[in-house]
């Protein structure tokens, strides 16, 4: 079986700002615009019948759209840098999905995430980056952001490569809903289906 994850994908605008950052850094490796993503949740290599029982599961997932906006950037590893990231903006409907779909995982059985969700698009993997090569790249991108832009849906992607960073196939789609509008209440009678005149 594949290697399943859970991610939000990235609009193109807000992909092609994300690709304004490529260059400028030795020893990384660049994330091809087309496999950007924000990682919900990994899975890992699971059995068909765990994965048919994952996509039953999330597909009942009943919760609305959301505002995003990717803003900030940053690195995963202190003393030796393994990754370069641009961060996301800490929205509550998207910390509420992200803990459902967890929840979800392991009441089927999978192993809770051992790390703490940290929302983020990574843009580069380093391998030989220098710690002042890669301070010097992030102190002069520190300002970025791009506009917010609706997240509609999730998907679970797999990858069949044995390296991180793509090619990854969209295997399903699960659509968020539109926000419920609220009504003013006008006393008991507000949602009441009108009587009939007959």
């Amino acid at each position: 079986m594949p290697r399943l994850f859970t991610a939000l994908e990235i609009p193109r605008n807000a992909a092609m700002s994300l690709s304004l950052l490529r260059g400028g850094l030795p020893g990384a490796r660049w994330i091809d615009v087309e496999n950007y993503h924000i990682t919900l949740r990994f899975i890992g290599d699971v059995d068909g019948r765990t994965a048919d029982e994952i996509v039953d599961r999330l597909d009942r997932i009943d919760r609305p759209e959301f505002q995003l906006r990717l803003e900030g950037i940053g690195s995963f590893g202190s003393k030796k840098p393994h990754s370069v990231w641009a961060g996301v903006s800490q929205t509550p409907d998207m910390f509420a999905l992200q803990g459902e779909i967890e929840r979800i995982c392991q009441r089927i059985g999978l192993q809770p995430d051992p790390r703490k969700f940290t929302p983020h698009v990574t843009l580069a993997r380093l391998k030989s980056s220098r710690v002042d090569d890669v301070v010097h790249y992030l102190s002069g991108r520190g300002n970025f952001y791009t506009q917010p832009f609706t997240v509609g849906r999730f998907v679970l992607l797999s990858s069949r490569e044995s390296v991180g960073g793509g090619p990854y196939l969209t295997e399903e789609i699960f659509p968020l809903h539109e926000p419920r509008s609220t009504f003013p209440t006008l006393g008991n009678n507000a949602l009441q289906p009108a009587k009939s005149m007959v």
